[in-house]
């Protein structure tokens, strides 16, 4: 571990507490998506280093994925919104999925070159194939729609990438074009009901 990746002490790190304390939490049957920490950073790196970061501009080196992370992190300050670290809760509904684990980490994106704010996911191989992306990427599509308002979200999709196409289709994304090689995948906001057309008398 390098120096820059060490836990800072005393009073500056109270205050990066209190800054993760106020991004929002979200809840789902299995995962908890909360502030990312500095020990998350590990899984991160050895997500985007592999062949899983093709999807995020890499594979990267150690230190192009910690640039790549304090810019995820960043966006918090600058933005209002960021990357959330999915770490597994207890549920009944998967009694055979550890607690307290990282999966893996999902954001609501902006970066250069970006001409809309971008919904991403990563997962550890250990958690693929239980639904957990779809879990976690459903969550904030409704954070995004609930709370922030937002009429414009994308995902972009590497090509080959048939999981990923898969799930944004899951998700009820339509295909929207490529941009710099990648697919674009657009999530619609919710249909709202026409006025007038409801059953209310």
């Amino acid at each position: 571990m390098f120096a820059h990746e060490m836990p800072v002490p005393g009073p500056a790190r109270d205050l990066a507490e209190t800054i993760a304390a106020s991004l929002p939490m979200l809840r789902t049957d299995r995962l908890l998506l909360r502030a990312p920490r500095l020990e998350d950073f590990a899984l991160y790196a050895e997500l985007l280093s592999g062949a899983r970061g093709a999807g995020f501009g890499g594979p990267l080196t150690r230190e192009a994925a910690w640039d790549d992370w304090m810019r995820m992190v960043g966006l918090w300050l600058m933005r209002g919104h960021g990357v959330w670290t999915a770490e597994t809760r207890a549920s009944d509904l998967d009694p055979a999925l550890p607690a307290g684990q990282i999966a893996g980490f999902v954001l609501i994106g902006f970066e250069p070159g970006d001409e809309e704010p971008e919904l991403g996911w990563i997962l550890a191989s250990d958690f693929e194939g239980r639904g957990l992306a779809q879990e976690a990427a459903q969550a904030l599509l409704d954070y995004v729609h609930d709370t922030l308002h937002f009429t414009s979200l994308v995902s972009y999709i590497d090509p080959d990438n048939a999981r990923s196409r898969d799930l944004a289709r899951r998700l009820g994304a339509r295909f929207d074009g490529m941009l710099d090689g990648s697919e674009i995948w657009r999530h619609l906001p919710p249909r709202q009901p026409e006025r007038g057309t409801g059953d209310a008398r």
